[in-house]
């Protein structure tokens, strides 16, 4: 589910003083586990670990209501985890069985696995965007063997070599090779990968004891709308791109600055994957990379004064930051464009051709499909914006600069 290996630690200008030194920026930058922290205004931030990866973890958030604390996010299922979550409730004062709902952002398994389990514990409602659920339904309706048939189709086509299919049809070896990050997030200075990521979580997920089929949602949420959440002002913002119904949840409450709950729309030093889905309904071309440049320029009008991310820590200056991602993804657009313009290519090759930070030479097999779907998206995206073209009756298909 990750991406490429992290670099060093950037630097975050914006931030000065006491913010700097804030037990999870302190947490991240010593690659520890951050502790569980009361963020004031009924919001409690816990950790929870994600195994052999290293960014260690993903940040819960507890929002207190008078039912009980709802969730946004659950983290990864396994032991560590579900002790993590419930120890972390039991420090802000509740017990898992007092949950009353989870907020889903979006369907991997480091922010919905134990999902399932927490609703068994409690009986709370599970609520995501419709079009995660219905992701999370195509999941459910069939075996990992089926995704992983129709991306070797679509791969091939891409002028994959079949050493690398052969890869893919074997799952890619051991659970953790290659796997960099959590939240398939890559490094905004090394451009990392991309992903088909509905087959590649689910082939994790079931090798890990995940099943994502048990936890399909009690309610849907939409763009704009409440939550749900008793007795509080949180506002759904629907902000795909990293997947299609990936949700950002905005806190606008008296007495307390605005806050976004941005799970991995908006990280503070990396920038999540957007790659092609395989299980889009009705297989219509989409834009993913497109969606995701429309969802940060909604973020930056919105101008939040807070941003409470799933990875690495609290961060200020949505619109810097931002401004940051679509820089970055605007010159991996320039770079692949240009690489079209001096002949026609395949996915595959132009996917070499690109800047990741790696080598391709030293990329491994996760690392190589990763790239490859985050080349795809961009790809797609020149394609809908009339600056490329695929060559007709080519197989593999090639592709050209207009």
């Amino acid at each position: 589910m990750p991406a490429e290996e992290p670099g060093p630690e950037q630097s975050d200008p914006q931030l000065s003083g006491p913010e700097q030194s804030a037990p999870d920026r302190l947490a991240w930058r010593g690659r520890t586990l951050p502790p569980v922290q009361r963020l004031g205004g009924g919001v409690w931030s816990i950790p929870v670990p994600i195994p052999d990866n290293p960014l260690r973890y993903t940040l819960v958030y507890a929002l207190e209501t008078e039912r009980g604390p709802v969730l946004v996010d659950t983290g990864w299922d396994d032991p560590t985890g579900r002790a993590a979550l419930a120890d972390g409730l039991g420090a802000a004062g509740f017990g898992l069985a007092e949950v009353h709902g989870i907020l889903v952002t979006h369907h991997h398994p480091d922010h919905h696995g134990l999902s399932a389990h927490v609703r068994e514990q409690s009986g709370a409602w599970i609520a995501m965007h419709g079009a995660e659920a219905a992701v999370v339904r195509a999941i459910a309706g069939a075996p990992a063997s089926r995704w992983i048939d129709r991306m070797a189709r679509s791969m091939r086509h891409a002028g994959v070599p079949e050493e690398h299919l052969a890869a893919l049809r074997g799952l890619g070896g051991s659970p953790t090779d290659d796997r960099d990050g959590a939240g398939g997030t890559d490094r905004d200075g090394g451009t990392g990968g991309g992903t088909d990521r509905a087959a590649d979580d689910d082939a994790h997920a079931r090798r890990s004891g995940v099943a994502l089929a048990d936890a399909l949602p009690d309610r849907e949420l939409a763009h704009g709308e409440s939550a749900g959440v008793p007795g509080r002002d949180v506002r759904v913002l629907w902000t795909p791109g990293h997947t299609p119904g990936h949700v950002c949840l905005y806190l606008d409450e008296p007495g307390r600055p605005s806050r976004l709950l941005s799970g991995d729309h908006l990280l503070p030093t990396i920038s999540p994957v957007v790659s092609l889905y395989p299980e889009n309904p009705g297989d219509e071309p989409t834009d993913p990379l497109g969606d995701y440049l429309d969802s940060l320029e909604r973020i930056a009008a919105l101008a939040p004064q807070e941003i409470l991310p799933a990875h690495q820590y609290r961060f200020t200056d949505a619109p810097a930051r931002v401004r940051a991602l679509l820089d970055h993804h605007a010159d991996r657009l320039a770079e692949l464009h240009v690489a079209l313009k001096h002949g026609p290519l395949t996915l595959w090759q132009a996917a070499q051709g690109m800047h990741w930070n790696r080598p391709w030479s030293e990329l491994g097999f996760l690392a190589r499909h990763l790239a490859l779907s985050e080349a795809a998206a961009h790809l797609r995206r020149l394609v809908r914006t009339g600056l490329a073209e695929e060559v007709p009756g080519t197989d593999p298909a090639l592709h050209r600069a207009l």
